[in-house]
């Protein structure tokens, strides 16, 4: 793990000594010193990372190199940022000069101590690696981790499987619905109950992406450490919306006023509300009473590790516990996991089916021991992996569930090694997005810099850890996970090893403490406790994530935030944003919620590479002609009203989501060169969209109508030579005659169309996957023979007059999903789609 950060701080030492040419020869000795004996030092780590998981002072080991490579990274931005504000002063007369000349003195006097303390430190590092017995195993900077990382993006990707189902719940899933979709008028529970890693949430969220006859519908998870007001607000947003006004109100509201509050809004409607892992009685009791008996065929379904909560969760309730798989099961499972089956020679597999055995039918061991061994090659490895699980089994008993997790973690290499820990920091049973983690993992420096973009190495990261069945997928849209979690039992892992080597910790409100040796804090409950009675000025935090929704005025306590790398902000109310957030240079991640403006000083914070402005209430925020100062920014995530004058100068973005169409008129977009997504809102027929063409390497555009709005002209498209994804939503008066032949994947949602727009669309040599939602007002469709040769999956909805369905005989020929939802007047669909595969309704998109 250690590797990626001290690869990171030799080359920033390395950049320092380019740009820093005035530096004084003392001080110029010092940095190359350390440079040099960093870049040694990296030789041992190999050996010292091999080592670590059978000797706890190795692994700490391992941690005071990492925080030595931290360290010096800080000491030089912070001594940069020092600089360049002295250099940018005015110098209206000599006696500034010289005071500029005095200060930049100092910089270099703190700046050299602080450099010498590393030293110290580093001595010491160099005195245990020989006590402890490391050896020098001849690394080769230009091979190694950090290679291995940009390789994955080439040789991982990922297979699509939001609607797979574990072997052997097929049957259950269907028993289960029809227990659900029984006519009984009175609101009833089904509880589900088994031991960890069963398959009980899988289970769960098959069931409930399946009834689609409940208008009113909720998600929510309780947890071991649960809060019974944060359940039923939660239970409230998610059924109401999150509005200003719904969360003032929530604010103000006692436990019982919350309770009738819900059971009001429920009491008239046929409501599914699921409850997903709940560990105490007391839990369901709490939120029971908040679901009322209407009578209307409502349902909860409830799923548990307890036999007990889930036998008295409802007197007339159903119980279903979950079994294990048989042995015939395990190894089906077994083998769709296997990335590739046909190398499994006959010697292989017969060790194979000796450890699926000993699994003793628990899916998650299954799946996590099917991603080790896809990446062990030949008899041997497969032979090393039976010996050290079987050292750990008595006589006839099963495999601990934690000896392979804890084996499937010491495989994965330094930098997933440190991209799985992460998924630790969010609360229990948190969904994360993808492109959350994947900035996360490229502020902290985790993701390397070469000829691929980070963002598209990052992505190959998160696909291998779900190749190896350590991150799960929670969602999917046009073949990219775009959210994903992990297990409980996984999450405990994650915590467990990142407390080994001081990696994060998550602040305990019951005992009010966290480790003061961790840069990494996550909170997820009493943050103002956290902020103000803690003493954390001292500890050089480099993240601090809240995710407490009830926290008011973080910014207060901005000094314990001046060596941060990532500020998160999952909260309802960020407050105001004041202008000490300027000094935050260090700063590559930063994501507010409820922020309506943003002050001037935001334009210092020059490392910046991603700014998330998330606003559940209000629709849009204001921010400062100063950030187009932001020359490292690559995300730009935030709803904006007031024009960006000279956005052209981020010539870094990336991704620009939230721009309004009048603020795109002046942008001179031919020098946006790398800008890959752009999400485009509040679209009227009077603006030209032109010079989206001059978006050489666009890859994905959405772009949205105002209400009531149409298009302009979209004869643009067919320019975009690199548009692989497009997303249109709003009325198209004309739909143009040519696409860019590049397009893939498209949604065409509330275009009204009046002509069919299968002729244009069907051909499209590379569109695989087609959306049509509100698309189109006409009764007939037609695909003709030859069309949609690629299309491998297509949606049509809320087509509300259409009643035919042409298809030619050579038509399609590739498609594979099908999914029909809101088309009452189609009569029929195509003999040859009767036989494709049903899709089933995604309600987020």
């Amino acid at each position: 793990m250690a590797d990626a950060f001290l690869s990171f701080a030799v080359q920033k030492l390395g950049d320092f000594l380019i740009q820093e040419i005035s530096l004084r020869l003392s001080l110029r000795d010092e940095v190359t010193w350390l440079r040099n004996e960093l870049l040694f030092i990296q030789s041992f780590l190999r050996d010292a990372e091999l080592k670590q998981s059978r000797d706890q002072r190795v692994q700490q080991w391992v941690f005071e190199i990492n925080s030595i490579a931290n360290d010096a990274v800080a000491i030089l931005e912070t001594y940069t940022f020092e600089a360049d504000k002295g250099d940018d002063d005015e110098f209206a007369s000599r006696l500034k000069a010289c005071a500029c000349i005095c200060r930049k003195e100092k910089k270099f006097y703190n700046v050299a101590k602080e450099i010498k303390s590393l030293k110290k430190r580093i001595m010491d590092i160099s005195r245990k690696r020989e006590t402890y017995g490391i050896t020098n195993i001849n690394y080769n900077s230009g091979e190694g981790s950090s290679n291995q990382v940009t390789t994955l993006r080439r040789t991982t990707s990922y297979v699509d499987e939001h609607d797979y189902i574990f072997v052997g719940l097929q049957d259950v899933v269907q028993k289960l619905l029809a227990e659900l979709l029984k006519a009984e008028p009175r609101r009833s529970v089904l509880s589900i109950y088994g031991m960890g890693g069963l398959g009980k949430t899988t289970l769960a969220r098959n069931l409930y992406n399946s009834l689609n006859s409940f208008p009113t519908r909720a998600w929510i998870c309780v947890s071991q450490e649960y809060n019974t007001m944060d359940l039923l607000r939660n239970i409230i947003k998610s059924i109401q919306g999150r509005t200003k006004e719904t969360l003032d109100l929530l604010e103000r509201m006692t436990e019982g006023d919350l309770e009738i509050y819900l059971r009001d809004l429920l009491k008239e409607r046929k409501y599914l509300v699921v409850v997903d892992d709940v560990w105490q009685r007391e839990a369901w009791e709490s939120l029971k009473r908040s679901f009322p008996n209407g009578k209307n065929g409502s349902r909860v379904i409830i799923t548990t590790r307890k036999e007990d909560v889930a036998e008295r969760a409802d007197d007339r309730g159903f119980v279903h516990k979950l079994r294990f798989l048989s042995q015939e099961e395990s190894w089906d499972l077994f083998r769709r996991k296997l990335l590739d089956v046909r190398a499994m020679v006959p010697e292989m597999e017969s060790l194979a089916k000796d450890m699926v055995e000993k699994c003793r039918g628990l899916p998650l061991a299954i799946v996590v021991l099917s991603g080790l061994l896809s990446h062990k090659k030949g008899l041997n490895q497969w032979q090393k992996v039976k010996d050290h699980l079987w050292k750990n089994i008595k006589e006839d008993k099963s495999i601990e569930i934690s000896n392979i997790l804890s084996l499937s973690y010491n495989d994965l290499s330094t930098a997933l090694k440190q991209c799985f820990l992460y998924f630790g920091i969010f609360p229990e049973d948190q969904v994360v997005k993808a492109d959350d983690i994947i900035r996360l993992w490229m502020a902290e420096g985790f993701i390397p810099r070469g000829e691929e973009r980070m963002e598209d190495v990052a992505e190959g990261i998160l696909n291998e850890l779900i190749r190896r069945s350590l991150v799960q997928v929670a969602e999917t849209f046009w073949e990219k996970v775009t959210e994903c979690k992990v297990h409980d039992l996984l999450r405990d892992l994650a915590i467990q090893k990142a407390l080994e080597v001081n990696f994060f910790d998550i602040y305990d409100p019951r005992s009010h403490s966290i480790s003061s040796l961790c840069i990494r804090h996550g909170i997820h409950s009493e943050g103002e406790r956290y902020l103000s009675s803690l003493d954390l000025s001292n500890l050089n935090l480099r993240l601090i994530m809240f995710f407490d929704p009830y926290i008011c005025n973080v910014f207060q306590h901005i000094d314990v935030f001046r060596h941060l790398y990532v500020l998160y902000l999952d909260i309802d109310e960020g407050g105001v944003i004041p202008d000490a957030i300027g000094s935050l240079y260090h700063l590559k991640f930063l994501r507010l919620t409820g922020i309506d403006n943003l002050p001037s000083s935001i334009g210092n914070l020059k490392n910046l590479q991603t700014l998330v402005v998330i606003n559940g209430h209000a629709s849009y925020c204001q921010l400062p002609r100063e950030t187009v100062d932001l020359i490292n920014l690559r995300h730009l995530v935030a709803p904006y009203t007031k024009p960006l004058v000279h956005i052209s100068k981020l010539t870094s973005l990336q991704v620009l989501d939230g721009v309004v169409c009048d603020q795109w008129k002046d942008v001179d977009s031919a020098d946006l060169v790398n800008l890959r997504e752009l999400s485009m809102f509040d679209i009227t027929k009077t603006y030209s969209l032109n010079s989206i063409s001059s978006l050489k390497n666009l890859s994905f555009l959405k772009l949205i109508c105002d209400i009531g709005q149409s298009f302009p002209s979209l004869e643009f498209v067919n320019c975009c030579e690199m548009l692989q994804k497009l997303w249109l939503e709003g009325r198209i008066e004309e739909l143009p005659h040519l696409f860019s032949n590049s397009i893939t994947m498209m949604v065409l949602r509330d275009s009204r169309l009046t002509e069919d727009p299968m002729p244009i669309l069907g051909m499209l040599p590379n569109l695989r996957d087609l959306q049509l939602v509100g698309a189109y007002e006409g009764e007939e469709i037609m695909c003709s023979d030859n069309s949609f040769s690629q299309l491998e999956f297509l949606r049509l909805n809320r087509l509300q007059s259409l009643e035919r369905w042409d298809l030619g005989t050579s038509a399609m020929p590739l498609i594979k999903g099908l999914g029909i939802y809101d088309c009452p007047n189609l009569k029929e669909i195509p003999e040859r789609m009767k036989d494709v595969e049903l899709l089933k309704r995604n309600y987020k998109w």
